[in-house]
């Protein structure tokens, strides 16, 4: 199989191994990632970020591929037993395939969006190893202790560490392909590093004991490669997912799902709820078949039924997110950053909105958004390793993540409706 990709250009999957991969293409849990954007509603404020997770995934996918290819001309070093074998191979491809499969509409945004919401990793496992789905028949006719395996990956667990953090960790093919992909998306160059050298620098750790090791980079060549990875994920955390209308956005939609849950619960009759939304408003169990009939194409369409249903507010905040008439974001700084600044900054604005007649819990908000691009040595994605010397931490050979590790990328907003913001801006004093 042979795919044209913006990002990573001709994508194919042709060996026995990767086979798996067309397999699960066709499958019905896997074709609804076509109705899920990658990045929910970032495409308020970049136009061009309308890509799905579908395509993300196909990336992961294939990144996954090239990894692969690259540990076989390296795992010579290891034991045996230590080495990448078809089956191994297949699972790790797999995995990175079907890594996002689990998410509900709009990516992230549904799971924050309501109380008790079951998280999208969850129900990824539960696709996978749920013998109703065709992910899961597929998955069992290559072995049945595969799906096992794979919803094992798909965590991070695994008995090669370095195929284990592959999937899930620090440097792992989910991130490897989202930054670039997202970057050309939204037609931002913040996200863009040299995949190609990347890999090509991957070396494996020292052992330690009978452990297999983990990846690590050469110190003499993948520095500066590795630095751009996680400087590219920092830069687009700084301008695009924590862009301000995204997060204004965001914030209207979780009120919306909040105010809605809040509604059911009291008994009131809200037009075309979907059978997922309605039990997991009510605290519910919902099942696998009603999570997988959820998308973006269906919330947005409850969300325009609810413009006409009984709720004044409901029906207000379902028609602005539906014509972009987004709510005003400010930005706090120094003492209206702190904690007791927020506090008041927050009580002001609510009753700026108490004054003009309108909900201070639906109207006013507070977004706090916070992100570390590179935290503790438990954290760090890769080793370095040189040609004599023992591997060191990342942080103590990069001049730039050794200032980085441990900061903490931060943004805190007051979100206001837009007739609101100058009055609040007022009272405030900002």
């Amino acid at each position: 199989m042979m795919l044209r990709d913006p990002v990573h250009g001709l994508v194919s999957f042709d060996s026995d191994e990767e086979l798996v991969i067309e397999r699960l293409m066709d499958t019905p849990e896997v074709q609804r990632l076509r109705r899920i954007r990658q990045l929910g509603v970032t495409s308020m404020a970049f136009p061009g970020a309308e890509h799905t997770r579908f395509s993300h995934s196909v990336g992961a996918a294939f990144v996954m591929k090239l990894l692969l290819f690259r540990l076989r001309q390296i795992d010579n070093t290891l034991p045996f037993w230590q080495r990448l074998t078809t089956d191994r191979a297949r699972d790790a491809l797999a995995a990175a395939f079907l890594h996002d499969v689990g998410h509900g509409p709009l990516s992230h945004l549904f799971e924050d969006a309501i109380p008790g919401s079951v998280r999208h990793e969850t129900w990824t496992e539960r696709i996978v190893t749920d013998p109703s789905t065709e992910v899961h028949r597929i998955l069992a006719s290559c072995d049945p202790q595969m799906p096992a395996r794979v919803a094992d990956l798909v965590h991070g667990r695994h008995p090669l560490p370095y195929l284990a953090k592959a999937v899930s960790g620090g440097f792992d093919v989910d991130r490897c392909d989202y930054l670039l992909r997202d970057a050309y998306a939204t037609g931002v160059r913040y996200g863009s590093y040299d995949l190609d050298w990347l890999l090509r620098s991957l070396r494996f750790a020292p052992p330690i004991g009978d452990k297999a090791p983990a990846l690590a980079i050469d110190g003499a060549k993948g520095l500066p490669a590795i630095e751009a990875f996680m400087l590219a994920r920092m830069f687009m955390f700084q301008q695009v997912y924590l862009h301000k209308a995204t997060r204004s956005a965001e914030w209207m939609i979780r009120t919306i799902l909040g105010h809605a849950s809040k509604l059911l619960n009291e008994g009131v009759h809200l037009p075309d709820v979907p059978r997922g939304i309605d039990r997991a408003a009510r605290g519910e169990d919902v099942t696998l078949s009603d999570y997988l009939e959820l998308d973006d194409g269906v919330l947005w369409g409850t969300l325009h039924a609810w413009e006409k249903g009984p709720d004044v507010r409901l029906s207000d905040l379902c028609r602005r997110i539906r014509q972009r008439a987004l709510f005003k974001t400010i930005e706090l700084f120094g003492d209206h950053a702190t904690p007791d600044g927020q506090s008041e900054a927050l009580e002001l604005a609510r009753g700026v909105a108490k004054r003009a007649g309108k909900d201070p819990d639906l109207f006013v908000g507070l977004d706090f958004a916070k992100v570390t691009p590179f935290g503790t040595v438990q954290d760090e994605p890769l080793m370095v390793v040189y040609a004599k010397g023992p591997a060191r931490p990342l942080h103590e050979v990069s001049f730039l993540l050794g200032r980085l590790r441990g900061e903490v990328l931060s943004r805190v907003r007051l979100v206001v409706a837009s007739e609101l913001r100058e009055e609040v801006t007022r009272v405030v004093g900002l």
